[in-house]
């Protein structure tokens, strides 16, 4: 698989590699939102549609908003839909910078073509989990950031934001 220089993915995940459990995320970290928010306003983001329906207000504003579905004549406002990855894609600039948001099946469609990973490590493994995000080789990806943060008031576990760049 081709890697796109264009493309990052961004995730909150557990050491297990555990990101959800019935369409929701398993953590609330009002900084991992904020680092969200901060790294894709602006810019392309490109989510599954179960990814999309767990959004509390749908469409996140002031990004472009893409939605894949196998679903034919799907409709979503203020949302483009694709039936697959590839045509997605192809609707996008090469110089537009695309962020892959989830769920875990587009991760594992995603995770050999991205450039970069946006990854928030939680210090936890939660009891129960059905998506996760598939591991990294570390023969593929090399650690370009780390920024460690202890529990506190508003964040009740520890919890690593990592930036990967393929090798």
């Amino acid at each position: 698989m081709t890697t796109l220089d264009n493309v990052s993915i961004i995730v909150a995940a557990a050491k297990n590699g555990a990101i959800g459990l019935r369409n929701q995320l398993l953590y609330r970290l009002p900084n991992d939102l904020k680092r969200f928010k901060a790294l894709t306003t602006g810019h392309t983001i490109i989510m599954g549609r179960k990814t999309f329906e767990s959004l509390p207000k749908g469409a996140l504003p002031d990004r472009r908003n893409i939605v894949l579905s196998r679903q034919e004549g799907l409709h979503l406002e203020n949302a483009e839909c694709y039936r697959s990855l590839e045509e997605a894609l192809m609707q996008c600039d090469y110089t537009e910078d695309v962020y892959i948001i989830g769920g875990g099946e587009l991760y594992k469609q995603t995770v050999g073509l991205a450039k970069r990973v946006h990854l928030t490590l939680v210090d936890d493994i939660p009891a129960e989990a059905d998506a996760f995000f598939p591991d990294l080789n570390p023969e593929e990806w090399t650690e370009v950031a780390r920024e460690e943060h202890a529990p506190d008031e508003k964040h009740a576990q520890a919890y690593v934001f990592i930036d990967y760049i393929r090798k």
